[in-house]
């Protein structure tokens, strides 16, 4: 009876102790993220600005290419107001619903193109670092596309194939894929360098030798062990790599190589406006706020992450 009490107070000792929760990898990842008040006041703003340019035309619905001069000869260059609430450029048309219009096509740019980047990257970036005689080639190859002038190549490739493809798939669909493909085949050097390392490194884990002594074929390796664990660089190159191709996007555009007039991009708006900046500012204020903010918020959740993801500072 005795040895029974004993045993029923250690149970009832054991139930009252606080329970730890389970927490998984990334639920530790977004706790730490969510302490992170940069990171957070950078979701909090680029979703804003996502949902602004997704939603904004169904509420605000000023057709960008419509000219106000129609309806009112004194619209041209009108400082914002109640009628026009970010203004209108010298041909009467709505600053607003530009921006609006713009931020669509300066946002797919940035996301395509750091898919394709990251895509690319990875690829090189695992190929070198699991297989041997893949590592100096491939690390050779990037080492030249490191070395190459990145604006001056784009300036180039853009000349070379933009009126063929504008003829071949249209004015907006041809120089958007052109865009695309430039900016991302041309920034995947730094993601295949750090996939790489992570590659090294997670190859000599213990896991990995087990796969292999059990006959693991290697393409289920990569598929299953090596990628995976090599998720968290790749997370952070990706968030990086879309405020890298929105700044690359607004430099063609604002150098004229980028879209047609009618496609008003972010970028296309600063170069249409910048004659017009003494006489009316607000046209290239509007762009360039936007522009600087959704690159601040995309760096601000990049360096979250990669704090969020730091295995030494899992606890």
């Amino acid at each position: 009876m005795a040895v029974r009490t004993e045993t029923a107070s250690a149970d009832e000792l054991v139930d009252e102790l606080p329970q730890r929760q389970h927490r998984t990898l990334w639920g530790d990842v977004w706790l730490r993220f969510r302490r992170h008040r940069l990171a957070i006041f950078g979701m909090v703003v680029l979703f804003m600005l996502i949902v602004g340019v997704l939603v904004g035309p169904l509420v605000y619905t000023v057709d960008p290419e419509y000219s106000f001069i129609v309806d009112d000869i004194d619209s041209i260059n009108q400082r914002p107001s109640l009628k026009y609430p970010f203004g209108t450029d010298d041909l009467g048309r709505d600053t607003l619903a530009r921006n609006i219009f713009g931020g669509r096509i300066s946002l797919a740019v940035g996301v395509v193109a750091m898919l394709v980047a990251i895509t690319f990257g990875t690829l090189v970036g695992v190929l070198s670092g699991y297989f041997r005689r893949l590592d100096n080639p491939l690390m050779r190859f990037t080492d030249l596309m490191l070395s190459l002038p990145s604006l001056p190549l784009l300036l180039v490739i853009i000349m070379l194939f933009r009126d063929s493809l504008k003829a071949w798939l249209g004015p907006e669909l041809g120089i958007f894929l052109l865009v695309v493909f430039v900016i991302g085949i041309l920034g995947w050097m730094p993601t295949a360098r750090v996939v790489r390392g992570s590659v090294l490194s997670v190859k000599e884990k213990e896991f990995v030798e087990a796969a292999v002594s059990v006959g693991t074929r290697q393409h289920t390796i990569v598929r299953q062990h090596i990628l995976p664990n090599v998720l968290s660089p790749i997370i952070v190159s990706a968030t990086l790599g879309v405020a890298s191709a929105i700044l690359t996007e607004s430099a063609l555009s604002f150098l004229g190589l980028g879209f047609p007039s009618n496609v008003p991009t972010w970028g296309r708006l600063l170069f249409e406006n910048k004659d017009f900046i003494t006489q009316n500012p607000w046209l290239v204020m509007w762009p360039g706020m936007f522009i600087s903010l959704t690159i601040l918020s995309i760096n601000f959740i990049g360096d979250g992450l990669r704090d969020a993801l730091d295995p030494r500072q899992r606890r």
